[in-house]
């Protein structure tokens, strides 16, 4: 009767090991995965903001004026830090931390444009 007791507590205490290691296994996947999710909005941004910094009017944008020159290279020293630091990245927080400085960017780049929407397009001054 002993031996039954102890097999069961062992086949018990068995059973409860596999079950706290399956749990932990499941909660270290989810963490990957939110962290993966960080990092793809965080490529997204960063990219977003690389494309608004490359128009195809860069010539409008080179006669720019003070505040758009500001915002402008506001915006482009955003871009390099947000690219450094997702190169740099490997947790949820740190893809945060570059998206948000990607976000800012795209806000410096707003201000430009606000900056330079009174002036004529290319097109349209040489005519």
């Amino acid at each position: 009767m002993g031996y039954v007791v102890l097999a069961l507590l062992l086949i018990a205490g068995a059973v409860f090991a596999v079950a706290a290691q399956r749990r932990s296994h499941r909660a270290r996947d989810r963490s990957d995965l939110s962290g993966l999710d960080a990092e793809a909005e965080a490529s997204g941004w960063v990219l977003r903001l690389g494309a608004s910094l490359s128009v195809p009017e860069a010539r409008v944008w080179s006669g720019a004026g003070d505040t758009a020159t500001r915002a402008l290279t506001a915006a482009a020293e955003c871009h390099r830090t947000a690219g450094a630091l997702l190169a740099e990245a490997h947790t949820a927080a740190e893809y945060t931390e570059a998206t948000r400085v990607a976000r800012e960017g795209l806000a410096h780049v707003a201000t430009a444009r606000a900056a330079l929407e009174g002036r004529p397009a290319l097109a349209d001054s040489a005519a």
